[in-house]
């Protein structure tokens, strides 16, 4: 809020994004997210994660993929990107690579992904363009 009130005293009026979609009513949010986590990995997540600690799992697909992806705010792709470029600066690179391979999912490309790495080069975030690149030279 400080900063928009901030732009606003000096004369930088941002258009309003768009309003969230409701989420569905028809099914539940846990089976909502299911759905898009599927989407957008391409298939059901498992792994020993979800067998440790159960709940990860309904809060993820209740929580971030219902009540959040559903909403319609962001495209799958530009979410990825956000993403990508993030898990890259922070070096969680198992988690760099699965978010990767969901952005192809979603239908990103090599030469945006590539695009990602050279704009974090360009604000000296090197180490986290190198981790992208890395990353693509394994999977591609």
């Amino acid at each position: 809020m400080v900063v928009i009130t901030e732009r606003q005293k000096s004369g930088t009026n941002d258009d309003v994004g768009q309003t969230p979609k409701p989420i569905p009513v028809d099914k539940s949010r846990f089976e909502l997210g299911d759905e898009v986590q599927r989407e957008l990995t391409g298939g059901p997540v498992k792994g020993p994660l979800f067998d440790f600690a159960p709940a990860i799992d309904a809060f993820l697909k209740e929580h971030l993929f219902a009540d959040i992806f559903l909403r319609g705010v962001l495209s799958y792709q530009e979410r990825e990107i956000i993403t990508i470029a993030t898990l890259a600066c922070i070096g969680v690179i198992s988690q760099l690579t699965s978010h990767i391979r969901i952005g192809m999912n979603t239908g990103l490309v090599v030469s945006q992904i590539n695009s990602i790495a050279e704009v974090l080069n360009e604000i000296n975030e090197a180490s986290a363009a190198k981790n992208i690149r890395t990353i693509l030279k394994t999977i591609c």
